[in-house]
């Protein structure tokens, strides 16, 4: 038994899932708020192959504006309080900025108008995310790596690591047809799908803890 654990061990890849969390949203979440209550380290097993053993789960993210939704905030604090216990994530903040800018509008058979718009912009999380890739790369802490995004500017990370160092790097993705740059750099493509999503939710209530899911985010939410 013991030189069977050994060899099962063995065989076993050690996964660094890196979770990009705002394309994550945008792409999946957004128009589904009965999904957000979303355990990342179960949905990374969901996705993965079985021989994938997901050592480490790392968000990246960051605090949102109560300008543009006033309840987000808080919805946010209450996941990301979900999220911490788990011994696999790790967290990662960057800066979330909102600004008033003038953007042209054009409607059918009218001429150009601005109107201006609250456009908000996430800073820091994607060069902490490609960052990270690198340097654990080469200090030997995966076997595989996967990233859940659509993002195109980690293209070349993604590629110095497949190519530079020679490990696998693949994407979890979060559309139906990822963008091709991004697939002729992985070494493996796996869609998140929606099934997926709804088998990897939080019990409404997480155990030995204080925390539910917020009420906004159920299927009539």
């Amino acid at each position: 038994m013991a030189a069977f654990a050994f060899w099962f061990v063995q065989k076993m890849k050690r996964t660094t899932v890196y979770i990009d969390g705002f394309n994550l949203y945008y792409r999946l979440l957004r128009e589904s708020p009965e999904l957000r209550w979303l355990n990342i380290v179960e949905l990374s097993k969901q996705v993965l192959r079985s021989d994938n053993f997901v050592q480490r789960g790392n968000i990246y993210t960051a605090t949102v504006s109560s300008k543009i939704d006033r309840e987000a905030p808080a919805k946010r604090r209450i996941y990301l309080n979900a999220l911490e216990p788990l011994p696999e994530v790790a967290i990662f903040r960057g800066n979330f900025l909102v600004k008033d800018k003038w953007v042209k509008v054009k409607a059918p058979n009218t001429a150009p108008e601005f109107v201006k718009a609250s456009i908000s912009e996430e800073k820091g999380s994607d060069v902490n995310l490609a960052s990270h890739l690198i340097r654990d790369s080469l200090t030997n802490a995966f076997d595989v790596a996967a990233v859940i995004t659509n993002d195109t500017d980690f293209v070349e990370p993604i590629r110095i690591v497949r190519e530079e160092v020679g490990l696998p790097v693949g994407i979890l993705s979060p559309v139906p047809r990822p963008a091709k740059s991004l697939e002729s750099v992985a070494s493996f493509v796996r869609r998140i799908r929606h099934d997926h999503l709804r088998a990897s939710q939080f019990p409404e209530f997480i155990p030995d803890s204080t925390i539910g899911r917020p009420e906004s985010w159920t299927r009539n939410g």
